[in-house]
């Protein structure tokens, strides 16, 4: 097996909260919360290593995912000692130290300023988050591997007042999408960035 992406989150702020919640498969986490997310290869291993995970603290799962290449996993809590612990089993049960893990790397980012009407309503169709306004400036990161997006979305928001479009932490590159004015979208790429680098040399 290999472990892809280990990523903890101390406190999930409200719209990265609320995205995540319009994917859950399981339970639906709240602002506020603690969060583990997990990606693995094989993508199978995912059902062994969520047992561990849920039979060794209090905590509750949003979705376990096989897809084409890989697995992945959330887990969320009130505290954060208590996915601590799940992370820790879950990593036993895999055989796996933290330190396995694949270091996240920035892919591309982009900063696209007064977003025209057309290629709003385009973005919009797939968002999960809050709709882009024509006039917006936009930011787009790529995160691989793709689990790691969600410390970008995260920041991003704890951060800056911003609006988070979308992201999508499964399959081959994690995507971020979040607009606001342009001075806010570039204080907040910077947080997005800044946390993927702070996770790379951790």
């Amino acid at each position: 097996m290999q472990l892809r992406v280990y990523a903890i989150i101390d406190r999930m702020q409200p719209q990265y909260a609320a995205i995540t919640g319009t994917v859950a498969r399981g339970d639906v986490p709240l602002p506020g919360m603690a969060q583990l997310y997990l990606e693995v290869a094989p993508g199978s291993s995912v059902f062994s290593l969520l047992d561990a995970g849920l039979k060794s603290a209090d905590v509750a799962p949003a979705f376990a995912i096989m897809e084409r290449e890989f697995g992945q996993i959330e887990i969320h809590g009130e505290r954060v000692d208590e996915v601590r612990e799940a992370g820790r089993a879950m990593l036993g049960a895999g055989g796996f130290f933290e330190g396995d893990r694949l270091r996240p790397e920035v892919v591309s980012e982009y900063v696209i300023s007064n977003v025209g009407p057309h290629q709003a309503q385009l973005i919009n169709r797939d968002r999960h988050g809050a709709l882009l306004i024509s006039g917006q400036s936009l930011f787009v990161m790529e995160v691989e591997p793709a689990g790691y997006v969600v410390l970008a979305a995260n920041a991003a928001e704890r951060d800056v007042g911003v609006d988070l479009i979308t992201f999508d932490p499964v399959g081959r590159y994690g995507r971020l999408y979040l607009a606001g004015d342009q001075s806010s979208v570039t204080a907040a790429r910077d947080a997005a960035l800044a946390a993927i680098e702070e996770d790379a040399r951790r």
